[in-house]
């Protein structure tokens, strides 16, 4: 979840808008082509209504943003949380159309979102919620239009909700309308551990490219959601020293390191509290576990957690970027500053949307990869398009992150110069 940010620091909107425009202008990006990838192509609100187990009605404002098809059907997640809005909808639509280029897949961006607590909701109310969310956007979601997945609040039976929704509006089985579905319902395997699995190959990428080691490399994960602790435990698997980890209640940092499927066990098995964790080490706040000592920070749970207030505390040598919009654009200097390593989150956290897109062609093919293959194809992805990241920033002279923007609009310009504007 997002929460407002500090009144000095820009809206999440307003720091992917201001990432676009610096590399929009080095890429010397024309001023119409500029205005048009600016701006969402639709923006739908919704107010959608559901009956309550107590009987009681009550109305739901949901949202839908289409940012960009130039390259392919939008692609992007549903979040349910209390402090959803149209900003931060719009944002994280935009971040999509850039990541999806930025790994070079067909499509475009999209995100959507219902301003709710799933944690004070039955079953029955959410499922009811997604099924009426859904037929409202019947007529703009599709397999060739616009495919969601799961996100905050959201996960596998909310998708399979929203398949059979849809399926029954068409009057026929469609798997490819989302991804993120069971798998019996035409699910990627490995499609979970994608995310955390993408942030571990960068990491891995990030560390040859600074002449590092995997053994002793201490690591911090802010977030124990699916991202953040799929990241810890690929990593602690590969043989990285997991030193600090947090959820939204709070952070642990031990410099000797966390067995993390300890940890895993604790917290989704046992259903303990994270700082509850037995011989945890130092409990601290959730923000603060980005500012211990360590090699590589994690920030992989909710947006603007970096900020231009507290970037110079961020005492890592690399920065991967596992969650939407964690550090804000007024505090990207102080990182250069500090001669940080960042891997931005258009590249970092691209291995979700990357194995969604697997989905989808395994979907429309109506034939199915092991997970092995899922995987190999996953490596692939992300090794060439770090590789490609890197090679632009030095090209360019710019950091990592201006150079994946630069890299993704480049790309989707190149698409629209060569469809053209429809008139």
């Amino acid at each position: 979840m997002s929460h407002p940010p500090a009144p000095e620091e820009l809206s999440v909107y307003q720091n992917a808008e201001a990432r676009f425009e610096v590399a929009a202008r080095k890429l010397g990006l024309e001023e119409g082509l500029y205005r048009y990838l600016k701006h969402p192509s639709k923006e739908i609100t919704l107010y959608i209504p559901v009956g309550m187990d107590n009987g009681q009605l009550e109305v739901f404002t949901g949202y839908r943003v289409l940012h960009s098809t130039v390259r392919g059907p939008g692609k992007g997640g549903i979040r349910f949380a209390p402090d959803v809005s149209l900003d931060e909808v719009r944002a994280l639509a935009t971040w999509m159309t850039w990541k999806c280029a930025v790994v070079n897949i067909p499509f475009g961006g999209a995100k959507g979102g219902i301003i709710c607590d799933p944690r004070k909701m039955s079953k029955n109310e959410l499922e009811r919620l997604t099924r009426r969310y859904t037929a409202e956007l019947a007529d703009w979601l599709g397999p060739e239009k616009d495919v969601p997945a799961p996100d905050v609040g959201t996960n596998e039976q909310t998708m399979a909700w929203i398949m059979d929704t849809y399926s029954m509006h068409i009057h026929q089985a469609t798997t490819a309308v989302v991804t993120g579905k069971p798998i019996e319902l035409g699910g990627s395997r490995g499609r979970k551990e994608a995310t955390g699995r993408g942030v571990l190959m960068c990491c891995n990428k990030a560390l040859t490219k600074l002449g590092m080691r995997i053994a002793g490399c201490r690591v911090v994960v802010q977030g124990f959601g699916n991202v953040g602790s799929m990241a810890a435990k690929l990593m602690h698997e590969a043989g990285y020293k997991i030193v600090g980890l947090s959820d939204i209640a709070g952070g642990l940092y031990n410099e000797k390191g966390f067995d993390v499927p300890q940890v895993i066990d604790w917290v989704y098995i046992q259903k303990k509290p994270l700082q509850d964790f037995p011989g945890g080490g130092t409990k601290m706040s959730a923000r603060d576990v980005l500012f211990q000592p360590c090699d590589i920070v994690i920030p992989a749970a909710i947006e603007n957690q970096i900020t231009e207030k507290n970037a110079h505390q961020v005492q890592a040598r690399i920065l991967c970027e596992g969650a939407n919009g964690p550090t804000t654009s007024k505090a990207d200097a102080i990182i250069d500053g500090k001669g940080i390593f960042i891997v931005p989150d258009i590249l970092g956290n691209a291995g979700g949307v990357t194995v969604s897109y697997f989905e989808w062609v395994q979907d429309r093919q109506g034939f199915f990869w092991r997970e092995s293959e899922v995987n190999e194809r996953l490596q692939d992805v992300m090794d060439g398009s770090f590789d490609a990241v890197v090679r632009y920033a030095e090209m360019h002279k710019v950091n990592n992150r201006i150079a994946a923007y630069m890299l993704a609009i480049d790309r989707v310009a190149i698409a629209l110069r060569l469809r053209g504007i429809y008139a």
